[in-house]
């Protein structure tokens, strides 16, 4: 593997700790700020792997335990913040962490935080914290495992059939589209989340609900929204406000939120004010 030979650049999560005051180097496990210990559990998860861990900042099973374990021994931590941003990772070794975790809700609040991501894996840990947040727009679930194989069906390199096993109640981790239940699964989830969408447009450009779909097609069929839109025909949908160049906005904002020059104080109220500070000096 090709090791980056200069620190990265702060992941969101990290930099919205930072930004509280709370400073977590790359492969740090946990950092104590006013009594609390901030643990991040981000990437993907693997039982062991230091490398890893160091060079790119993700949790690793072990780690957690180690971490959880220290934390609820330290005389100096009165509770623990788990901030999670991973998609999961491996099942060997997941049930040290989490046994970790909660073990040390026993003990401590450990309060968990998901900024924007605690699936599969990742939500198994974040699942034994004794309370969970979500940042707005971040996900949970993907609760149940799956495994990959390949495997020759035809002599020569290119003979090799691609499986996806998913466990008895995770058929939605990988829905099938090539099935009609595959499909539905699927259909489902993305108009769940395009009501959300249609909803908040709605509600922030002051357009009746029912009205939406229809401002996002160019036909009189709803069902071909989700087109895009410039200009003229952008502002005469709603969309937006008005057409400017970055000059005429900058001078825009410029006028609304520039300081207001101070009016000249005139030599008489000078002469006044030097005056009552000299009084109430003596």
């Amino acid at each position: 593997m090709d090791l980056p030979k200069e620190a990265a650049e702060l992941s969101a999560t990290m930099t919205a700790l930072a930004a509280e005051g709370v400073s977590i180097e790359r492969g740090q496990r946990y950092a104590i700020h006013r009594g609390v210990a901030f643990v991040p559990v981000r990437g993907v998860l693997t039982p062991n792997s230091a490398i890893l861990e160091r060079y790119l900042g993700w949790a690793t099973y072990h780690g957690i335990a180690e971490t959880m374990a220290a934390v609820t021994a330290s005389d100096e931590v009165q509770a623990t913040v788990m901030i999670y941003d991973t998609a999961g990772g491996a099942v060997m070794g997941i049930q040290a962490a989490v046994e970790a975790v909660k073990a040390a809700a026993m003990v401590k609040p450990v309060h968990g935080v998901v900024h924007p991501l605690a699936a599969s894996a990742g939500y198994w840990v974040a699942s034994q914290c004794t309370d969970i947040s979500l940042t707005p727009g971040s996900w949970v679930g993907s609760v149940g495992t799956m495994m990959t194989a390949d495997q020759p069906v035809q002599p020569g390199l290119g003979g090799f059939q691609y499986y996806i096993l998913t466990s008895e109640h995770a058929g939605a981790k990988r829905p099938d589209l090539s099935t009609d239940e595959g499909k539905a699964l699927a259909q489902t989830r993305l108009d769940t989340m395009e009501a959300d969408f249609l909803s908040a447009v709605a509600e922030g450009r002051n357009i009746a609900a029912a009205d939406v779909p229809g401002r996002m097609s160019r036909t009189d069929n709803d069902r071909d929204g989700g087109d895009v839109f410039w200009g003229a025909d952008a502002i005469e949908r709603g969309l937006a406000d008005v057409a400017e160049t970055v000059p005429e906005f900058m001078a825009r904002i410029g006028g609304l939120y520039a300081p207001k020059p101070r009016p000249n104080k005139s030599r008489a109220y000078l002469a006044r004010a030097e005056a009552a500070k000299a009084a109430a000096s003596l």
